[in-house]
């Protein structure tokens, strides 16, 4: 076996995933070239979108679970003027109105009433399951889908740039009459819907909205900083998966708080007993190691006892 047929080992990949993939596109070619079937993504992006996509790699696949419900940073692009089935580029327009005349402080005042907690209807062609269907295979089926409103926050809405009609537009072309382009910088929570808050930027306004572009530049502490195009993780044309896989130590040391067991505590976790909590009332998951570095368990320490939720290292694992 070469060191190209070699499986790769346990960690996470950071992928800039490129527009026109689907994650599971993404995924599968990851399984391909690291040699194992066990690679999963912690939240999916479209197709139109780039950016952020995590991936675990054997036993990193037992950090996305903790990964998933963390915040998420997006760069993106805000057509108002236009409606969209979608809400983004990739669907028909349905409706819309002259945005021509929308001033920025309007926008600014917009953009306020959707930033900290709000109520945000998702977009109705979301993987959201409606009695065991997705949403989106539900409306393009030709079905009416209304989804309940969920709790969500968005603690920074950023306009960056306003583009009116004539001036250029990401492609370099002149914007057409009646619309306007907002460049966007969102944190957000969890299970936030970025095409969404551009959907209600532009109902807000009256004149209709729809995102044009999206860019995840942020999971967690996992940024662009440390993404690699897919073409890197091939061996014909970049070094390959081994070259940029995060090992689950330094993986969780990103995205997760930290704790350092003693040896005693340290065995006893990868024995399946308890340990004392290091710091109780924590509410997120915490990345507990071993006095030699390595990743012993994730602990929830929401009490006095800590409770494993995953022991990544039994006892006498080296």
């Amino acid at each position: 076996m070469t060191a190209t047929d070699a499986p790769v080992g346990d960690g996470l990949l950071v992928v800039d995933k490129p527009a026109g993939w689907t994650s599971h596109d993404v995924v599968g070619r990851a399984r391909r070239l690291c040699r194992t079937r066990r690679v999963g993504h912690a939240g999916t992006l479209d197709p139109m979108a780039t950016g952020v996509l995590v991936l675990g790699v054997n036993k990193g696949t037992k950090l996305l679970t903790f990964l998933v419900g963390h915040d998420k940073g997006y760069a993106a692009t805000v057509r108002l003027g236009q409606s969209t089935l979608t809400d983004d580029a990739e669907g028909e327009v349905t409706g819309g109105a002259d945005a021509s005349r929308v001033t920025d402080e309007q926008v600014r005042e917009a953009v306020a009433g959707l930033t900290g907690d709000i109520a945000q209807v998702p977009s109705a062609v979301s993987a959201i399951k409606v009695d065991g269907k997705r949403s989106y295979a539900r409306v393009r089926s030709g079905e009416d889908v209304e989804l309940a409103a969920r709790p969500v926050t968005v603690s920074r809405f950023d306009v960056l740039a306003v583009r009116r009609p004539g001036e250029p537009g990401p492609d370099g072309e002149p914007l057409p009459d009646g619309v306007l382009d907002l460049d966007v910088e969102v944190d957000v929570s969890s299970g936030t819907y970025v095409r969404a808050l551009a959907r209600d930027l532009g109902a807000a306004l009256g004149v209709g909205g729809h995102l044009t572009a999206l860019r995840r530049t942020r999971v967690g502490g996992l940024t662009l900083d440390h993404a690699v195009p897919l073409e890197q993780l091939d061996p014909e044309t970049g070094p390959g998966p081994t070259a940029y896989l995060v090992d689950l130590a330094d993986a969780a040391r990103a995205a997760l708080p930290a704790r350092e067991l003693t040896e005693e505590e340290a065995r006893a976790l990868g024995y399946g007993q308890r340990v004392d909590s290091g710091e109780p009332g924590r509410t997120g998951p915490v990345a507990a190691f071993g006095p030699d570095g390595r990743l012993v368990a994730i602990l929830d320490e929401s009490r006095r006892t800590a409770r494993p939720h995953v022991v990544l290292a039994p006892a006498g694992a080296k």
